[in-house]
């Protein structure tokens, strides 16, 4: 058995969600923030089979794309005072699969 969790953009989460359903995988949905950006994600946790893993990765890589944006330098912190667009990546999905050594439903 293996622990998924999942950090996608909000931006990118009911579509996600939907395909969950869609495909009859059961998942926790959490509401997080990180990275240097600090906007709002969504952390997905899924409990699945070994052999369901890469199904699973599959419909996270299909519905949480990586895209380009282009932001402010005063959003980000950057010293010297000046303002100006930087193209950054944001978006797609940080995904650690773990192994489960014991599972208990009460």
């Amino acid at each position: 058995m293996k622990f998924i969790v999942a950090i996608v953009q909000n931006q990118d989460s009911n579509r996600l969600r939907r395909a969950f359903v869609h495909e009859h995988i059961q998942a926790t949905q959490l509401r997080s923030t990180g990275g240097f950006l600090r906007e709002g994600n969504t952390t997905f946790l899924i409990g699945v089979k070994d052999e369901e893993v890469q199904s699973v990765l599959d419909v996270i890589k299909d519905n949480a794309k990586s895209r380009e944006q282009y932001l402010s330098s005063s959003n980000m912190n950057i010293e010297g005072g000046s303002s100006y667009p930087v193209n950054i990546k944001v978006g797609g999905a940080a995904i650690f699969v773990l192994p489960v050594d014991s599972f208990y439903h009460f």
